[in-house]
């Protein structure tokens, strides 16, 4: 398929970043993904880098890799003088929250928030991409504290585990901000390692071999993560910046092709469920159980739902109520247990079943979400069960090909 990409920053266009990362906590792709961000940095004007974990990662974790990238710098800067220099990238370098949200979706203000209010709120007539690669907590807190700022965002959510982790959050904005610019992609980004063209020097672990390591600090330091294979799950947000047309997102990008959504599905039920009981993979899985009424901040965790040995936090929402999210990322039988110092809670057991998204369910009101879209899940454009990977992978060949060129400036 040829498509003629006349658009994107390497057709020329600057546009405004910020990238929210996980870096360092949940999965190390992200150290990846900040090589390859940084190697092209000179087509973007950087203007916030946050980290914002659900695990171990912090800000020394971005440090690192801007290190790295000092080393490589006058090397790069002899490419292009629009290199952004590694103490500027240090300046915008922020704190995001170090913990979850709670039921509610936000908590208290970050560096991270204030960093993206800060930036949205320029004088500066170019809308502001927010690239999340982590957990929504601190876009979410940043759009409770200041809502103002919602039109001048566009935001490429790196979604599927860090929506699992982060639903209160992802909620809080489906809730209270429908109309936000979103692309969440929760498949699509698979087709960056997954299918393709992985032939000869093009495999995900013969690419890094050939093309990365030993190819200045950067390309050691990127061939150190993962056993020097490609995952860089976070790097389709980048590409998309990169070829494409930011503003449509049906249309083809290296970053993937969407589809615009009408609703999310999401699954409430009052009580523990059974295996009758559905919600749609990527869905959102919303128990409401009855318990004592207690004194206890609707903030602070107090009991947790266990599913396959991971542990997410359930809260007292009042009058007798309690309530926790789940995201289920496979098809099939799910079974969990609760765990709780509450005695009328604690060892209750239940399961449900996880089925395919539907069309069906992402029918809604066009009108409340003008502005949201997500994996194509027509199966023409499917790698195995990842839905949209294929709109990624389609371009295997060339956004490769151009990353080793970018490899090659460190030599």
């Amino acid at each position: 398929m040829f498509v003629d990409f006349t658009r994107g920053a390497l057709s020329g266009e600057r546009y405004r970043v910020i990238v929210s990362t996980d870096i360092g906590g949940s999965d190390p792709d992200d150290f990846q993904s900040m090589v390859h961000y940084l190697l092209y940095s000179d087509l973007f004007d950087t203007e916030g880098l946050i980290s914002s974990p659900w695990g171990a990662g912090r800000v020394k974790d971005i440090l690192e890799v801007i290190d790295q990238y000092e080393i490589d710098y006058p090397k790069l800067r002899s490419y292009s003088s629009d290199y952004p220099t590694p103490d500027y990238l240090r300046s915008v370098t922020k704190q995001g929250a170090l913990e979850i949200a709670p039921f509610k979706g936000y908590s208290n203000p970050t560096e991270g928030s204030e960093w993206i209010i800060r930036c949205a709120r320029k004088d500066d007539p170019r809308t502001l991409y927010v690239l999340v690669w982590g957990l929504l907590e601190d876009l979410a807190q940043a759009l409770h504290d200041a809502p103002d700022i919602k039109d001048k965002l566009r935001v490429y959510y790196i979604a599927g585990p860090n929506k699992k982790w982060g639903l209160n959050a992802y909620e809080y904005i489906r809730e209270n901000f429908p109309d936000l610019w979103i692309i969440e992609n929760n498949s699509t980004y698979r087709g960056w390692f997954v299918g393709g063209n992985q032939e000869n020097d093009l495999g995900n672990k013969t690419f890094v071999t050939n093309h990365v390591a030993g190819h200045g600090a950067l390309g050691n330091f990127f061939a150190k993560h993962l056993d020097g294979v490609i995952k860089m799950g976070d790097t389709p947000s980048v590409a998309y910046l990169l070829k494409g047309t930011p503003e449509c997102p049906e249309k083809p990008s290296w970053g993937g092709s969407f589809v615009k959504v009408g609703n999310r599905p999401k699954s409430i039920y009052h009580g523990i469920t059974t295996e009758k009981d559905t919600v749609e993979v990527f869905g959102v899985l919303e128990l409401v159980l009855e318990g004592p009424h207690i004194d206890k901040s609707h903030d602070e965790p107090v009991f947790s739902l266990i599913v396959q040995g991971q542990e997410f936090y359930g809260y007292y929402c009042g009058q007798g109520e309690y309530r926790v999210r789940y995201m289920p990322k496979t098809t099939g039988l799910w079974n969990y247990t609760i765990k709780s110092d509450i005695p009328e809670l604690n060892g209750l057991r239940g399961m449900f079943t996880c089925t395919e998204e539907t069309e069906e369910g992402r029918k809604g009101n066009e009108k409340l979400y003008p502005h949201w879209w997500s994996d194509i899940i027509d199966e023409r454009y499917a790698e195995n069960e990842h839905k949209g990977a294929k709109t990624v992978n389609m371009w295997r060949e060339e956004f490769l090909r151009d990353f080793q060129a970018r490899m090659d400036r460190c030599l």
